[in-house]
């Protein structure tokens, strides 16, 4: 989305310009996989929600107005409750004295003595209190982030965690009808092929050289070598190239820039894929899984995005499992997921012990999100300040370093190439 981006910009203003990419296809972490037997995954869950008018007006034309249109139905797994989204506007039915300390955490959260906001467990416990922040969102974090709320900073949250009013509060602990508060309400997908078809256009439109990987940057002379042995000077360089393998590539990195792009953190993710022959495995869109002891962390249902993601009369959804390679290694072989997958899709009961399975892939994303830990700050400060510095241009999740979602990706390649125009 990213480089698409940049190259769009740079086509609107008159500037030509060439795509490397080291894959042998487009669309980066958005491309969509179409099996043989039928069904369509996306590496990992993607939609658009924008509400931005100019994005959505490209993104409709590209696919030539062919999308969905459809309302967010999110929902929760604890010990056994299925609780609506968000679990803070929605505790009616959890064990009652559960209940009874997160609302006296809440009121005093609010009324209490102001605390000093240090890192993202800090900014829990003034909004929420000890009890819900200890039980629902520390714990996902843990599974979402491989790493603590004491370790994390706050400045990625935007709108991602509702912060409700007291009265929001009470009334869905005492009741089980509630409002619809996600940040999410109405999202779009396109009918066919995926997600990566919003690209489609983008990449008609642009140059872009596919098995391409960049294994050498020389920012004196301008010039980039591949892997296949060609090599390309550059008047102006924008990479949505991961900052921990980008400085690697760059010929003369100061030892401080390398140690800095090190201690960028990111959660890579393992997506156990899997085609079930019935359709009626879920109502919600995405499922957030708060016990350690499921494997997953989230569900998502490419079903529900388009019914031409799967054969008629069937399925699917996309199990993720994060890992980090700072805070917690993967344990076994990405394959050796599928079947804890499978065993606890039927200990929650969205799979029945009689259900046939047409489908289980594995992929692996070796850069998922990134990690918002309190090395962060400093070390991207660093490293941005050095590509400032040799004229190289960066954006994207990886290249800027952060929480982007899809629109804002391609707007960081669009802002890059202003950038580099100026």
């Amino acid at each position: 989305m990213a480089g698409l981006g940049a190259a769009y910009k740079l086509r609107n203003e008159g500037v030509s310009s060439r795509i490397y990419d080291k894959e042998s296809d487009f669309g980066g972490h958005t491309r969509s996989y179409r099996f043989e037997n039928g069904f369509v995954f996306d590496d990992g869950p993607h939609i658009s929600f924008t509400r931005d008018k100019r994005i959505q007006d490209l993104l409709a034309e590209n696919v030539g107005g062919e999308f969905e249109v459809l309302q967010a139905k999110v929902n929760n797994h604890w010990k056994g409750h299925w609780i609506k989204h968000p679990a803070q506007c929605n505790l009616h039915g959890l064990p009652t004295e559960l209940v009874a300390k997160i609302l006296e955490d809440f009121v005093e959260a609010k009324y209490g003595e102001e605390r000093e906001i240090k890192n993202y467990r800090d900014w829990l416990y003034a909004g929420f209190g000890e009890t819900f922040s200890r039980t629902f969102p520390m714990e996902y974090g843990l599974k979402y982030h491989t790493t603590g709320a004491e370790n994390m900073t706050t400045d990625w949250l935007g709108p991602r965690i509702y912060q409700p009013n007291l009265s929001e509060v009470f009334m869905g602990a005492l009741s089980d009808v509630t409002a619809d508060v996600h940040y999410v309400d109405h999202f779009r997908y396109p009918s066919r092929n995926g997600f990566v078809s919003y690209l489609n256009r983008f990449a008609e439109e642009s140059d872009i050289a596919l098995d391409h990987e960049a294994i050498s940057i020389d920012p004196s002379s301008r010039r980039v070598t591949f892997s296949n042995g060609s090599e390309v000077e550059y008047e102006g360089l924008i990479s949505s190239i991961a900052l921990p393998r980008l400085i690697p590539l760059i010929r003369g990195a100061p030892d401080d820039v390398s140690a800095a792009a090190e201690r960028l953190a990111c959660t890579q993710c393992v997506m156990v894929n899997v085609g079930v022959a019935r359709e009626d495995i879920s109502e919600a869109t995405w499922t957030y899984f708060y016990d350690r002891d499921y494997i997953f962390t989230r569900l998502s249902f490419p079903h529900l995005m388009s019914p031409h993601n799967v054969p008629q009369g069937t399925s699917s959804l996309q199990a993720e499992i994060y890992f980090s390679d700072k805070y917690r290694p993967l344990d076994r072989r990405p394959e050796e997921c599928i079947e804890p997958v499978l065993r606890d899709l039927q200990r929650c009961g969205i799979l029945r012990e009689d259900d046939t399975i047409l489908h289980t892939n594995v992929h692996v994303t070796p850069f998922a999100n990134v990690i918002f830990d309190l090395d962060r700050p400093k070390a991207l400060s660093l490293v941005h300040g050095y590509l400032d510095d040799v004229g190289i241009g960066y954006c994207g999740r990886y290249g800027e370093w952060a929480y982007h979602w899809t629109d804002e990706s391609f707007k960081s390649g669009e802002k890059a190439a202003e950038k580099l125009l100026e």
